[in-house]
């Protein structure tokens, strides 16, 4: 049936539509034309670099740092800050003191981030010549003053920015991406990297709200539980341990928005609600956005950490506080904060296969504080083919980490010995000759660290359990 009007209506005439000039219509068609040309180009770019076409837009139109900051790399202080609780048990941190001191290199020219970690309880010297320890500072006069008692500490002129995370900061972050997966460490197992126990790490301080109870091996932990076990440090080796526990949440962290981006793309509402919540910084969005899209692509083995060790104690007015390596301390700076090293090159598989180890002759120096050390890496090394040249110990017992040094002709010869040995061989850099050194007759010094002198003494332990 048709529609009926009503008396005196005026049935509606719909007016056509003009089309748009032939011109106009030619100028689109070839708009058109030249997006889908571009989108096109774009996503079979994408491909061949094996990239996200929205990665590369970014990197098109957002302005790389060294363009923003004008330099190769940024120093940034990062302050994670202590609380405490008022009389109805709520948290709260006016002048509260430093719980986390991380002094971090942002290194643009290499993709990488080097973090120094200060042990929160480090003697150091204030502007009134005062000595206290070096987390009073963020309490005293506010990020003012930490940023120049801790560059002062650490003998670089200053910081260019400064990051410091409110109370739940690292919970909420943790959170807000759905957890992480840590390896749960206690112990012996997290200070030198040897197996671990199955033990437990059970603790409960109802005053200081910390209530840690984790089996060790891989676990995927909440925000509580991630930073429950970060503030953990009630076993034997406390604070170093303590930081290394809070590396291994910043790995994880790293690795769960590296490998899980489709989680972190859906989580981008939440982690930005918890960076206006949870962080006060002088960086502006401008820059923040810069180092995100440059920094987008980064690994866990891109970050690398460093604790400053410590010679011993000294009881002040605050309690026990640490004194400084100062030695260690200056080398660790230069390596970390002022001139890192750049990427090492990696040679291939049949490159190292075409060099005979008998035509290599290896000097083992004892770094570490474990006795034999050196003789038990020489006769692997021997057993691999290698020749042995002088064992005994080095000029330090401290190398945290192993060194190999190359005085040989043969190129990649220092590789060829670091891939004979243990597990560890991953975290051990392999140098030139020092140049105050005298001429060697070996081809190959190699520094035996705790790292390498623990995992052997690990291997030794599993291969002798029945």
């Amino acid at each position: 049936m048709g529609k009926h009007l009503d008396p005196g209506q005026q049935p509606s005439v719909r007016t056509p539509m003009r089309r748009p000039p032939l011109w106009v219509r030619r100028a689109m068609l070839v708009i058109g034309l030249v997006l889908v040309g571009m989108g096109s180009t774009l996503a079979g770019f994408a491909i061949f670099k094996h990239e996200n076409p929205i990665q590369l837009i970014a990197d098109s139109f957002v302005p790389s740092p060294q363009q923003v900051f004008g330099r190769p790399n940024l120093l940034v202080l990062l302050e994670g800050l202590d609380y405490d609780y008022t009389a109805n048990d709520v948290e709260f941190s006016t002048a509260s003191r430093s719980d986390v001191i991380k002094a971090v290199n942002l290194d643009f020219a290499n993709k990488r981030v080097y973090v120094v970690d200060v042990p929160r309880d480090m003697l150091a010297t204030y502007p009134d010549g005062s000595r206290a320890k070096i987390n009073q500072a963020q309490a005293d006069g506010g990020v003012k003053e930490a940023q120049q008692v801790i560059a002062n500490f650490l003998g670089i002129p200053g910081f260019d920015r400064y990051a410091i995370l409110r109370i739940d900061a690292t919970k909420d972050l943790i959170n807000a991406i759905g957890g992480v997966d840590v390896y749960v460490k206690n112990s012996d197992c997290i200070m030198y990297d040897t197996k671990c126990t199955g033990g437990r790490i059970d603790y409960d301080d109802s005053w200081g709200h910390l209530h840690v109870h984790l089996k060790e091996g891989m676990q995927h932990l909440d925000g509580s539980q991630a930073v429950g076990y970060g503030r953990f440090r009630h076993d034997w080796c406390s604070d170093p341990c303590r930081i290394k526990r809070q590396d291994q949440v910043i790995h994880a962290i790293v690795d769960k928005l590296k490998n899980d981006k489709l989680n972190t793309f859906l989580s981008a509402g939440n982690l930005l609600a918890v960076i206006h919540k949870d962080v006060q910084s002088n960086f502006t969005n401008n820059e923040l956005i810069s180092l995100a899209t440059y920094f987008s692509g980064i690994t866990p083995a891109d970050v690398h950490f460093k604790e400053l060790p410590y010679t011993g104690d000294v009881q002040l007015a605050d309690g026990d506080d640490l004194i400084p390596d100062d030695n260690a301390k200056t080398r660790i700076v230069r390596n970390y904060l002022i001139a890192p090293p750049s990427p090492e090159p990696s040679p291939d598989s049949m490159a190292l296969a075409g060099i005979d180890p008998g035509s290599l002759t290896v000097d083992v120096e004892n770094g570490s504080d474990v006795a034999g050390a050196a003789g038990t890496v020489a006769g692997m090394l021997k057993k691999a083919g290698f020749k042995i040249g002088t064992i005994g110990n080095a000029s330090r017992s401290d190398h945290a980490v192993s060194v190999i040094r190359e005085h040989s002709a043969t190129t990649w010869a220092g590789f060829k010995v670091r891939a004979a040995l243990p597990s560890a061989e991953g975290n051990i850099r392999v140098l030139g000759s020092e140049a105050t050194a005298a001429p060697r007759k070996s081809d190959v010094t190699l520094i035996v660290g705790k790292d390498l002198a623990s995992a052997l003494v690990a291997k030794t332990s599993a291969t002798a359990t029945p």
